[in-house]
């Protein structure tokens, strides 16, 4: 028996992958991690685990016969609790600190190499759900001019150097000049801070654009950046003109309702090469 599992995050993509999947006739094995719950709030059967009892959970895994894993959602490392490790989760610690020392990316591929030896392989979410990813082009009605398109190739080139240094997947820039970078609190929190800034009279150029990519050399098949429909309200409380995002490498939730929530205030969505 060859089954999948979804380990969600918040947001709408682990739900959006559970309904494409049992649409295929392949319902998978819903799982949250405790602290992110969601989906357990609408759903039965949802396993929930701590990272303390890692090995139950993978163990736990293997017996409902699953052979693939996707991560779908938003999370973030939470704080260990050393009184509820396990035995056997005692044993991979060392591994599991190390890779967390080196940051987001060693995490992850700490976390896939620890599946692999599960005999469970890591899936990208637009494996389940290709037609999340854009093609490349202009989404909307309304289209990027000339400053937006220069904004772009600059936010680009920055997103390009935090990358290198894991530190983000996002960043705002407006006339050439960077507004804002996005950290650990996110998209919602730089887009929130920036319509803050404005608000409050700060003296900073008018429009500018989001610019969203994945990370140089980033493994797709997790942590691959996200926008929906909040993130383009949020970027019109910023006095933005518009999203520019990497063609095939972004996951659009959503989209056709992004498209007409950008439509109706005036926003370009454009998914560059």
């Amino acid at each position: 028996m060859n089954r999948i599992a979804l380990i969600c995050g918040r947001g709408r993509l682990p739900q959006l992958l559970a309904e494409r999947l049992e649409a295929e006739g392949r319902a998978p094995v819903m799982s949250e991690l405790e602290g992110f719950e969601s989906l357990s709030r609408t759903r039965e059967n949802v396993v929930v685990f701590r990272l303390e009892r890692l090995v139950p959970f993978l163990d736990h895994l293997q017996d409902l016969g699953v052979t693939e894993v996707v991560f779908a959602g938003t999370l973030h490392r939470p704080r260990l609790d050393p009184a509820l490790i396990d035995p056997g989760t005692m044993q991979l610690l060392p591994r599991i600190m190390a890779a967390m020392q080196q940051g987001d990316d060693g995490t992850l591929r700490e976390v896939i190499a620890l599946m692999g030896e599960w005999g469970m392989a890591v899936r990208g979410a637009h494996e389940v759900y290709p037609e999340l990813l854009p093609d490349e082009g202009v989404l909307g009605a309304v289209a990027p001019k000339g400053q937006d398109k220069d904004d772009a190739a600059r936010g680009f080139e920055i997103l390009q150097a935090l990358g290198v240094a894991d530190v983000g997947q996002g960043c705002v820039v407006a006339r050439g000049q960077c507004l804002a970078l996005e950290a650990l609190p996110g998209t919602d929190v730089m887009l929130a801070h920036l319509a803050g800034l404005r608000e409050g009279g700060a003296e900073l150029p008018a429009g500018g654009v989001f610019c969203k990519a994945p990370k140089p050399g980033q493994d797709r098949r997790v942590d691959l950046p996200a926008l929906g429909p909040e993130t383009v309200i949020a970027a019109h409380r910023a006095g933005l003109r518009g999203i520019a995002c990497e063609a095939g490498g972004v996951l659009m939730i959503d989209r056709a309702e992004m498209v007409a929530q950008a439509d109706a205030l005036g926003l370009f969505l454009w998914a560059r090469a």
